[in-house]
């Protein structure tokens, strides 16, 4: 280092330490601060990005200190909002994995210092996987504006785009997945005039034409089997219809709906008619754990689009044979939902196989635009299901899935404004009760209320994925299809 950057440095730490007032408290209080984002009280894993906050107060300087059993104390003074160096954080979560920290906070307003009573972040020794990813979408309706898949390192605020729909120009890009979070297996769905089905499976990208003579529609909602030689669709004719009164703005509405499964080896897709009925919707499989069983919605079919509200979702479960690619003939339903006037979509099992959450809402399978939709866990043994009242909100809960080891959970909320969907972790314990959910932390927390974008169908990943964009590009705009078959 030369004389001038030695400086530079010795100046910088002068600034700094100079900057950061000695907190004397002239009162302090028993209450706890009101932060935001809230993570008072959170369980967190121990390789999370900063929470980095801001108390819902008027005051001029933010001090706070964070503790553990081990390591030293972090200490930040700031403007507006607290913010904890990476690096610093990093370390002081690895020195107390399976302990908690606390967080003493005190605000200066008037000239003089308030000291909050302190509260406990909890370390979990769980781990949790590398990252997320997620679709970023404004509310576009009929009209593609800038969307994308991005994945988020989840240790910090890094942010990178997988596919962004200015590569091909008037397209629409959803319905990713991915095989039980591995990144080299995925699913990614484009609509548009080069449409099709983005293929990722070890390294080889594919671009499917997923539409054939004996389905309905190209594939969508996909949901890996755990071999990761199947990936069960869902083939849908949907229709946007829009409110003139009430109080939502929009509704999505299936006129007509099957399931069916694709065979990677084979390039080829099979159903049967419990899954393609003509009396029926049946729409978001998912398969069991064990790789025996289909999990999917199935409503009565209703004349659409006038009867939409009666259109009620159960949840069943089918038998399947991966060996003879078979399915057994009996249906059995597991949450009879329509019965109590109530529809279920988005089933996710648990990776260990004891649960299952959905999310449950009076009619359709949309529920991203249903207030009143709610979580709720199946208990795959007794049968019995509970709502999720330690992480629901009076606004949408929806979009969710679990990290490969099942103890995290990830979903998506409106709860901040009711107009974004935005992501929350939660610790999810061995006997499925949760803790108290947190927002995904972001390096600025205004960003939370500052962006303009939902975050739509976030899901773990063990790895950062790698997807050749210009392959993608080049296969897109020839239609370069791979054409898949119907047994």
């Amino acid at each position: 280092m030369n004389r001038i950057g030695y400086w530079l440095m010795v100046c910088t730490f002068v600034w700094l330490t100079a900057c950061k007032e000695e907190v004397v408290p002239s009162k302090t209080v028993d209450e706890k601060p009101v932060l935001f984002p809230d993570y008072v009280e959170v369980t967190i894993p121990s390789t999370i990005a900063p929470l980095n906050f801001r108390v819902e107060a008027e005051y001029e300087k933010i001090d706070v200190k964070v503790q553990g059993v081990q390591g030293e104390v972090l200490h930040v003074q700031e403007r507006s909002v607290a913010k904890f160096p990476v690096e610093d954080w990093t370390a002081l979560l690895a020195q107390n994995r399976g302990g908690e920290l606390k967080l003493t906070v005190s605000l200066k307003q008037e000239g003089k210092w308030i000291q909050y009573a302190p509260f406990s972040v909890y370390v979990s020794e769980a781990p949790i996987d590398y990252g997320l990813v997620y679709r970023l979408i404004a509310p576009g309706y009929e009209v593609y504006s800038k969307m994308g898949i991005y994945q988020r390192d989840l240790s910090n605020f890094t942010q990178t785009a997988i596919y962004e729909n200015t590569l091909i120009p008037s397209s629409c890009v959803n319905c990713h997945s991915f095989c039980h979070n591995d990144p080299t297996k995925m699913s990614l769905h484009l609509r548009g005039d080069h449409g099709g089905t983005i293929f990722l499976n070890n390294g080889t990208v594919d671009f499917l034409n997923t539409k054939t003579q004996q389905t309905i529609s190209s594939c969508v909602y996909p949901y890996w089997h755990p071999s990761g030689r199947f990936v069960a669709y869902s083939v849908n004719h949907t229709q946007q219809v829009f409110h003139a009164v009430r109080d939502e703005r929009i509704e999505v509405i299936d006129l007509a709906s099957d399931v069916v499964v694709y065979d990677v080896e084979q390039n080829a897709l099979f159903s049967c008619p419990q899954l393609k009925s003509e009396t029926a919707f049946e729409t978001f499989p998912a398969f069991s754990p064990d790789g025996k069983s289909l999990y999917f919605c199935s409503a009565v079919r209703q004349e659409m689009p006038m009867d939409y509200q009666k259109v009620k979702y159960n949840l069943c479960r089918i038998a399947f044979d991966p060996e003879t690619k078979t399915f057994s003939q009996q249906v059995d339903t597991l949450v009879a939902a329509a019965s109590e006037g109530k529809s279920v979509s988005f089933p996710r099992p648990t990776p260990d196989g004891k649960y299952l959450v959905y999310t449950l809402s009076n009619y359709g399978n949309f529920s991203i635009w249903h207030r009143e939709a709610d979580l709720y866990m199946l208990d795959l043994q007794s049968g019995k299901s509970r709502r999720l009242d330690e992480i629901n909100s009076p606004d949408v809960e929806s979009y969710h899935s679990f990290s490969s080891n099942g103890r995290w959970m990830v979903f998506s909320s409106r709860r901040l404004d009711g107009l974004y969907t935005r992501p929350y972790i939660v610790f999810v314990g061995e006997d499925g009760r949760m803790g108290k959910p947190f927002l995904l932390p972001q390096e600025d927390p205004e960003q939370n209320e500052m962006s303009l974008y939902s975050y739509n169908i976030p899901e773990f990943v063990t790895a950062p994925v790698s997807l050749d964009i210009h392959a993608v590009e080049q296969k897109a705009m020839k239609r370069d299809y791979k054409n898949v078959g119907y047994e």
